[in-house]
C-alpha cells in the first residue's frame, strides 16, 4: 500500500488513527518527514513553532503546503511557491494580490476550513500555517499527513510572522534581508511626507453597503502606518477585536481623517465600485478626506487581507505615492 493511501486513510479516521498514521507516515518519508518527502534524517532540522511545539521539518521542503494568507504570502515572498494553499479571505482563489505568484497552487482550503483529504493527495513534506485560520484547531490532523508549523499566534507582529515562516522554509535570512530592505524604503518614504507628516490615516473596507474598520495593531497595515508616523482616527488605534470591525452609518464621521484608504476583499477595480456606491451614502460627501480629494482606491485584497510582506510591500507603495512629496 502507498504510503499516499495511507495518508488520505488518516485523515478520514479518528484521531486514534490518525496518531497511528503518524507513525506510518513517518517511517515512509523519514524523520519528521511527510508523505512523498524523501528526506532522510540527516536532512530534517528540529524547530519550535509558535505553540511551543517541537517539529522535525525538512531541510529543503519540496511540497509545501500553505494555509493561511500569511504563510502564502511569506513563502511567495521567499521563492517558494505552494503545491496548496487557502482562497483569499471573502474570495474564490487566492488573495488577487498573489494570483499571478500562486497559479501553480491548489486551492484546497479557506479561512474557515481545509480539505483535509485534498490536501492528503498532494503529498506535502511541509505544512505551514498561523491562527488567523479557524483550521489552526486542525494540528493534529494536519501533523499526521506532514510536519505542521504553526508560525504564529493570533495579532503577531507581521515581521516576526514573517521570520517565523522563514525559519520553517529554511530561508530565514534571506527574510531578514528582506526586512532591512523594507525598513530602509519606510524610512525614505518618511523622509518625503513633508506636509502629510504625521496625518490621520483612516483605512476602511466596504461591505454590504457600510464600512468596516481594518488595520489595526500591529499587521502589516498599522505597523507600517507606524512606523511612518502617521496617526490614525481614535478608533482605530490600539489593537482591534478582530480582523474588521464594522462601523454603523450613523457614525460614519468615527472614519473621518486627512486621509482614508479605501477598499473591499477584492481588486482596486472592485474597490472603484464599491467607491462609486459609497459617496451616494447620506453624509459621505461630508467626510473631511472626501471634500478633499483625499480618498485613496486601493487594491483590498493586500491592505485587508491577513497579510505578510508581499502585501506589506502594497501598502507601503500606496502610501508613497498618494503621501510622499
Amino acid at each position: 500500500m502507498s504510503c499516499a493511501r495511507i495518508t488520505r486513510r488518516a485523515v478520514l479516521a479518528s484521531a486514534a488513527a490518525l496518531a497511528s498514521g503518524a507513525l506510518v507516515l513517518t517511517g515512509c518519508g523519514g524523520d519528521g518527514g511527510g508523505s512523498g518527502s524523501g528526506t532522510g534524517a540527516s536532512d530534517t532540522r528540529r524547530i519550535t513553532d509558535a505553540t511551543g511545539r517541537a517539529v522535525a521539518v525538512p531541510a529543503a521542503p519540496r511540497r509545501v503546503v500553505a494555509l493561511s494568507e500569511p504563510t502564502l504570502d511569506a513563502a511567495l515572498a521567499l521563492g517558494v511557491e505552494p503545491v496548496g494553499t487557502t482562497a483569499g479571505r471573502g474570495q474564490q482563489g487566492v488573495s488577487t494580490y498573489l494570483a499571478d505568484q500562486a497559479a501553480g497552487a491548489e486551492v484546497i482550503a479557506t479561512v474557515a476550513e481545509a480539505d483535509l483529504e485534498k490536501l492528503a493527495a498532494l503529498q506535502p513534506d511541509l505544512i505551514l500555517l498561523d491562527e488567523t485560520t479557524a483550521v489552526k484547531n486542525e494540528v493534529d490532523k494536519l501533523a499526521a499527513i506532514a510536519p505542521t508549523v504553526v508560525t504564529a499566534k493570533l495579532n503577531e507582529d507581521w515581521k516576526e510572522a514573517f521570520t517565523a515562516t522563514a525559519d520553517a522554509l529554511n530561508h530565514k535570512a534571506a527574510a531578514e534581508k528582506w526586512l532591512d530592505g523594507f525598513a530602509a524604503d519606510v524610512a525614505a518614504t518618511g523622509k518625503k511626507l513633508g506636509a502629510n507628516a504625521g496625518a490621520v490615516t483612516s483605512v476602511v473596507r466596504w461591505q454590504n453597503g457600510a464600512p468596516s474598520v481594518v488595520g489595526r495593531g500591529v499587521n502589516h497595515v498599522g505597523a507600517t502606518l507606524t512606523a511612518l508616523g502617521l496617526d490614525r482616527p481614535a478608533d482605530q488605534r490600539g489593537t482591534g477585536t478582530g480582523h474588521s470591525e464594522p462601523v454603523s452609518l450613523e457614525k460614519l464621521s468615527t472614519i473621518d481623517g486627512d486621509w482614508l484608504f479605501f477598499g473591499v476583499l477584492g481588486t482596486r477595480a472592485d474597490g472603484e465600485k464599491a467607491y462609486a456606491e459609497a459617496r451616494q451614502v447620506a453624509n459621505f460627501s461630508q467626510l473631511r478626506a472626501e471634500r478633499d480629494g483625499h480618498v485613496v482606491v486601493v487594491e483590498g485584497s493586500a491592505w485587508n487581507s491577513a497579510g505578510g510582506p508581499l502585501a506589506a510591500r502594497i501598502v507601503l507603495a500606496d502610501l508613497t505615492a498618494a503621501l510622499a512629496s
